[in-house]
């Protein structure tokens, strides 16, 4: 059976956001960690400058995964909060999303494969903690969005031969690890951040979330 890694970042009510940020901290529980994240993280600098993905023998351009991807793509996986109360927050957070893909909303579909990773595999570990949140689930009132926007243009405002490289490392995630070799790298790097400017433009909050189906 197929699944689907899906990445949503939408521009939401800020007056919303404040009222679940709220109602989050005082209804929380302690979620159990499933990941060393400073281990990981360490050995993943290590081999951050190195390809994780050799060329496919059966299908010309694209890439085959090796060890070493698999095991960042557990970490990613290991790292993200599945409990119950996350979930539920989740879902009541994708009722607020724009109904429709354009300025305030981003959506990036991949079978077999999450595109946030991708994207965290392409701009590697210390650019990644640059972006909001963990591992793509974030949830951001309208000024914490005006103080975190800076540090995401300088993560995904990329030209020349870093977008090029950026782009060649998501394309190896979503064939490597993904069955996605038509995936749009170019609107994984431009979309969220088209919606977070959005939101500061408009006085909105933002979300993200990782979902499968």
């Amino acid at each position: 059976m197929s699944v689907t890694g899906v990445w949503i970042v939408g521009a939401v009510p800020d007056q919303e956001v404040r009222n679940l940020q709220s109602a989050s901290v005082q209804n929380s529980s302690p979620t159990s960690v499933r990941c060393d994240e400073p281990r990981e993280l360490a050995w993943w600098r290590s081999k951050a400058q190195a390809s994780m993905f050799t060329p496919s023998t059966s299908s010309p351009g694209d890439w085959s995964a090796d060890e070493d991807a698999l095991r960042l793509s557990a970490f990613f996986d290991a790292c993200r909060d599945d409990s119950d109360h996350a979930e539920k927050l989740r879902d009541t957070v994708m009722d607020l999303f724009p109904h429709d893909i354009g300025e305030g909303l981003f959506v990036a579909t991949a079978r077999k494969a999450d595109p946030f990773s991708a994207l965290a595999y392409a701009l590697g570990p210390d650019a990644m903690r640059r972006l909001p949140g963990r591992f793509g689930d974030f949830l951001l009132d309208a000024e914490q969005v005006r103080a975190q926007l800076s540090a995401v243009e300088e993560t995904l405002v990329l030209t020349g031969t870093p977008r090029r490289d950026a782009i060649g490392r998501i394309h190896a995630w979503m064939t490597g690890l993904g069955d996605d070799p038509a995936h749009d790298a170019d609107e994984l790097l431009d979309g969220p951040l088209r919606v977070l400017r959005h939101a500061v433009r408009t006085g909105h909050g933002a979300a993200g979330q990782v979902r499968w189906y």
